[in-house]
């Protein structure tokens, strides 16, 4: 939704909700779009990198995968044969 500057000022309460029931609200200034209206969302704690370091292994065969793995999906319904 697109509104011009004044009708953004007389109805700001309506477009607040509609903001928050995730509608798109754009506030034209000159007819060209000026601001965007959104809902304000608490920022979520920034991740703290390495904390597991040390904790997780790999195993020295994780990138290979074994032939009954694979030929497993050839014959699924996930790869279909293609006389299907």
């Amino acid at each position: 939704m697109k509104v011009n500057m004044h009708e953004a000022k007389s109805q700001l309460s309506k477009l607040g909700k509609l903001a928050w029931q995730g509608e798109e609200v754009v506030i034209a200034k000159a007819g060209e779009p000026y601001l965007r209206l959104e809902p304000y969302r608490e920022q979520k704690s920034k991740r703290k990198l390495g904390v597991l370091k040390g904790q997780i292994r790999m195993a020295s065969d994780f990138d290979e995968t074994p032939q009954e793995v694979i030929d497993s999906f050839w014959r699924s319904k996930i790869i279909p044969d293609e006389d299907e």
